[in-house]
């Protein structure tokens, strides 16, 4: 079999979610570290691999994929692991909670976002940061109902590999999340799982 070859970064929310999905499916995989806080995205090299300077790019099948909800559908089609529900109704709001997340909360989170908006004040990057990662961690909380251990079902999904790195950054952030007790117990519920655990930024953060 081909070898799969993630390049990533070890903070970076995107491809924790992949790093998170890669694990669920079983599937090994080299990593190459692209390290975003020394510029290494807009570099020859990895602009090759991604024009637009993001991580993760995932090297499998032959293929060269970008932006991590794609890489995940991918992965749901030629793999199924199950990241989502069998009925039409029960993925529609797995993906709604998904996106809630990658697509709302993430991408006005991204560093080089806040950095544009902060500048180089640190408050203004805590209080930017903290403002966009409550607001719309508050809309999450509100679309979690019911009493299953995850954000829906007994298992993880989809919902839950972009959930788990969220909760991460908040608290990165220094992020009050008392307010949200139902999301940070999934959240820490799914990322004591093997696969959750082992792919957080602490196991895979450069010796240097």
């Amino acid at each position: 079999m081909p070898r799969i070859v993630l390049h990533d970064y070890w903070r970076s929310s995107s491809a924790y979610r992949v790093r998170i999905a890669l694990n669920l499916t079983g599937l090994p995989y080299a990593r190459v570290e692209v390290n975003l806080a020394a510029g290494a995205q807009a570099l020859p090299a990895h602009l090759a691999l991604n024009p637009q300077g993001l991580v993760p790019v995932l090297e499998i099948d032959g293929l060269r994929l970008t932006q991590s909800l794609a890489i995940l559908d991918y992965l749901e089609e030629t793999r199924g692991p199950g990241f989502l529900p069998a009925g039409p109704a029960d993925r529609a709001r797995v993906r709604a909670l998904a996106h809630a997340i990658a697509m709302d909360i993430q991408p006005v989170c991204n560093l080089r976002v806040a950095r544009h908006a902060a500048g180089d004040d640190p408050a203004a990057m805590a209080a930017w940061m903290g403002h966009f990662i409550t607001l719309g961690l508050a809309g999450v909380e509100g679309l979690l109902q019911g009493g299953s251990p995850f954000c829906h079902g007994d298992r993880p999904s989809l919902a839950d590999i972009c959930l788990v790195p969220q909760v991460y950054n908040a608290r990165r952030w220094g992020v009050d999340l008392a307010a949200f007790p139902r999301l940070t117990g999934i959240a820490d519920r799914a990322g004591a799982l093997p696969a959750f655990a082992a792919a957080h930024p602490d196991q895979t953060r450069p010796d240097t």
